[in-house]
């Protein structure tokens, strides 16, 4: 059966969550165990989004693959609970510099290049290469920006070209505010929003609408009668307490049997076990037993999507646990200038995330050596592991002076100094030490180990700087434990404490946590702060789905 389409676009304003819409009626479409994959494209020039400030675009998202792409993939694979390829993430960057390759080789001799049919048909071809290629039943296809904007025009025109040689269905994402002063929501909005999408020449097939409240049932009709849509399909996306309810809500709404129908897939009856499972994690989530408080210490705290993958990690990991996570937002750099003690008191545990640049990075070494003199739970990912060496050379090694080559090149102990290989790099987009990484634990009685339980595991990475050998035997004689390494054993993997939990990875675990299979090395986390708020350690983790987690 030939691949079917769905083209998610949205309308009036960006940041009304289509990636979370998008990631929804995938798993919906998963829970009929049809094979469903995304493709998202972005606008930007930029070839991926690698060289991007995290306080404008984001998380950058990492693949298997090293490819670098937009958070929106996070969200797909969090829910789908599949590894995807950059081949997914379609950017203007992209298809620009592949269409002036082509001019430049003479491919289109004796033509003008034009946005139509030229780009508009490398757009489609390549939509149809992944169909063919990675043979999905049903293709997401998330339009990034919103209808008019000039960035995405030429992209939605392709969409409207595809649609007239495949099963395309087109879906909405609006806002329907709700003014306070007049007590109603307002559909005017949503109305001339759709005339511009008319003038693209898409009529949407279903319009989702975000609301703070739920969608009433008088604007739900204006809406469809101005849209020339039945009623039931304006579908309420109204505001929930957890991304994870949202499929489940769509269904309530008959979505997926509206999909499958106007898609015209094969009957198959819903996976019992997959939606049984999803429904007790989300249980879990909305109604846990338990409550801890985690701190995530970081520099790009003012905006949290910065560290999206981390806090669904620990919402991943506390469902496995029955255990709410209550985080802490902490801006690294008010621990440089007042009291940790203030800022961390009456916290279960501590996370540093990966980052880069020397602002904040003080504020961080004073969130962890608080952290090991308190004995309170720590996890370092990639900076946060980084910063952990930087910490146990100054304070228990009393190496005066201790620091990053990235921070400080003229640093007397690099206890952290970039790679060889990297010395000589000038480019910076797609250069690092990037995406999947074998890695051998040592010893079976490490936190690492406990927490993979077995030894050789593969986790994404994102980084340029390293662990330096040249202190390793210094900082294992004073305690420090190196649990892990990549497998021929030159480079440093995981780092611990020996008197309590504290560990460093130079990996990105929260990359590959899901909702139905978190992150082990975050299990294990949550675990350590359960039994530092409550005192005991937990049993009968729910850590799997039908298929276990091996990575």
């Amino acid at each position: 059966m030939p691949t079917k389409f769905i083209v998610i676009l949205g309308s009036l304003m960006s940041g009304l969550g289509k990636g979370i819409a998008s990631s929804s009626i995938m798993k919906i479409l998963d829970f009929y165990d049809y094979k469903v994959l995304p493709v998202k494209f972005d606008g930007y020039l930029n070839y991926d989004c690698g060289t991007m400030n995290p306080f404008r675009h984001g998380e950058v998202f990492v693949f298997d693959d090293k490819s670098e792409v937009d958070m929106d993939f996070g969200m797909y694979e969090r829910f789908l609970d599949k590894s995807l390829t950059g081949e997914n993430s379609i950017t203007g960057g992209k298809l620009f510099s592949k269409i002036i390759q082509k001019e430049r080789k003479g491919d289109f001799l004796g033509r003008d290049v034009q946005i139509i049919p030229h780009l508009t048909d490398m757009i489609i071809e390549n939509v149809m290469n992944i169909a063919e290629t990675q043979k999905p039943e049903v293709l997401v296809i998330e339009v990034g920006g919103t209808v008019g904007d000039i960035e995405n025009g030429y992209f939605i025109e392709a969409m409207r070209q595809l649609s007239l040689k495949e099963k395309v269905v087109f879906v909405d994402v609006t806002y329907v505010p709700k003014l306070s002063a007049v007590g109603e929501q307002k559909t005017k909005p949503t109305q001339l929003a759709y005339r511009a999408m008319m003038q693209s020449g898409i009529h949407p097939d279903y319009i989702l609408c975000r609301c703070e409240e739920p969608l009433e049932d008088e604007a739900r009709n204006k809406i469809a009668l101005f849209t020339s849509l039945n009623p039931e399909r304006v579908i309420d996306d109204g505001t929930l307490s957890t991304l994870y309810s949202i499929p489940l809500h769509f269904m309530k709404q008959k979505l997926d049997t509206m999909l499958i129908e106007q898609l015209q897939l094969e009957n198959k009856n819903i996976n019992k076990g997959k939606l049984d499972d999803w429904k007790a994690r989300l249980e879990r989530t909305l109604n846990p037993a338990k409550r801890v408080r985690v701190a995530v210490v970081g520099k790009y705290i003012k905006l949290h999507d910065s560290y999206i993958s981390v806090k669904e990690s620990l919402v991943h990991a506390g469902a496995a646990h029955n255990t709410g996570i209550d985080i802490k937002w902490v801006e690294s750099e008010l621990l440089e200038k007042g009291d940790a003690n203030k800022e961390l008191e009456g916290i279960d545990g501590i996370i540093v995330p990966g980052g880069f640049g020397k602002r904040g990075i003080e504020g961080m070494i004073n969130a962890i050596q608080y952290a090991r003199e308190k004995h309170i739970p720590y996890m370092g990912l990639c900076l946060g592991m980084q910063l952990m060496a930087i910490e146990f050379a100054r304070n228990v090694c009393k190496l005066d002076g201790a620091s990053s080559s990235e921070f400080d090149p003229d640093a007397k102990h690099k206890v952290i100094d970039i790679m060889e290989e990297q010395k000589s790099i000038n480019e910076k987009g797609g250069t690092m030490r990037l995406g999947a990484w074998e890695c051998k634990l040592h010893g079976t009685d490490t936190i690492a180990y406990k927490a993979y339980k077995k030894e050789q595991i593969s986790e994404r990475h994102r980084h340029r700087y390293e662990f330096n050998n040249q202190y390793k035997d210094r900082m294992t004689d004073n305690g420090l434990i190196v649990s892990g390494t990549t497998t021929d054993g030159k480079l440093v993997e995981f780092i611990e404490w020996k008197n309590s939990f504290g560990i460093g990875t130079q990996a990105h675990p929260e990359l590959k946590s899901r909702f139905c299979a978190p992150a082990p090395l975050f299990l294990s986390f949550v675990d350590a702060a359960i039994t530092k708020h409550y005192g005991v350690m937990e049993e009968n983790i729910s850590t799997t789905s039908s298929k276990e987690r091996t990575q």
